[in-house]
């Protein structure tokens, strides 16, 4: 179990646990645009949805997500939680999900699988929540150009490595960076992760910044505490 300030994550039937990715992008995605409606695809424990429900006031947040048991989990997680009556969970894979689309979202998040080495473990539940292979960038990026509504938000977490071509797959979209910002664990070690955000409307002037989470073993930044810091308990 997992306790935020005004949630509660059970996660044991999980693969993926909630980590420090999930929190940042709940945390950091722009949702200036005020959605009415919102996305959370590959939901995990739902803690994404959750988090953009505690920060916004849209009357619909839907989640997808192709894991039995993480499925079972969500939607407990979101019959738990003081949203219930705008949190929905499918049970599907991205590919179906956009077969017959219904509703466009004003904002698309997501944190996506992105082990794409080789190599796979004995867990074949953990593989499907962690390689790339099970949604490609492609298809999620189709997915949201499919879905985005006109004036919409999609806002992803990747590795830092895969940022470039994750960029140039989503201006083959029309999709263009609204946001970026670059994550350290700490001052003196690499860049990490990449957290982006991309609108319709091309703007040579998005922002770009860094994001560095400690100083040292359990001393975070003030910059990490002011981003997290209505979510966890002791921040």
């Amino acid at each position: 179990m997992f306790q935020f300030k005004q949630f509660t994550i059970q996660q044991d039937q999980c693969a993926m646990k909630i980590g420090t990715d999930g929190v940042l992008l709940g945390s950091w995605t722009p949702i200036e645009n005020n959605p009415i409606s919102i996305l959370d695809i590959g939901t995990g424990t739902g803690v994404i949805a959750l988090m953009l429900s505690q920060r916004s006031t849209a009357e619909q947040i839907d989640a997808l997500e192709i894991d039995s048991a993480a499925y079972e989990q969500a939607v407990d997680n979101f019959e738990n939680s003081p949203w219930s009556d705008r949190l929905f969970c499918f049970h599907a894979g991205l590919d179906e999900f956009v077969e017959e689309p219904e509703d466009e979202y004003d904002l698309i998040v997501s944190n996506p699988p992105f082990y794409s080495e080789d190599y796979k473990t004995e867990s074949e539940q953990r593989d499907l929540a962690r390689f790339q292979d099970a949604l490609p960038f492609e298809d999620l990026i189709e997915a949201a150009d499919l879905l985005l509504s006109e004036n919409g938000i999609f806002s992803v977490i990747i590795p830092f490595k895969e940022e470039e071509n994750f960029l140039a797959l989503a201006k083959e979209m029309e999709l263009y960076p609204l946001k970026i910002t670059r994550v350290k664990g700490t001052p003196t070690t690499e860049i990490k992760r990449s957290l982006l955000a991309f609108s319709r409307n091309e703007n040579s002037n998005f922002s770009t910044d860094e994001l560095i989470i400690e100083t040292a073993r359990h001393i975070y930044t003030r910059e990490y505490i002011e981003l997290t810091k209505e979510f966890y308990l002791k921040m």
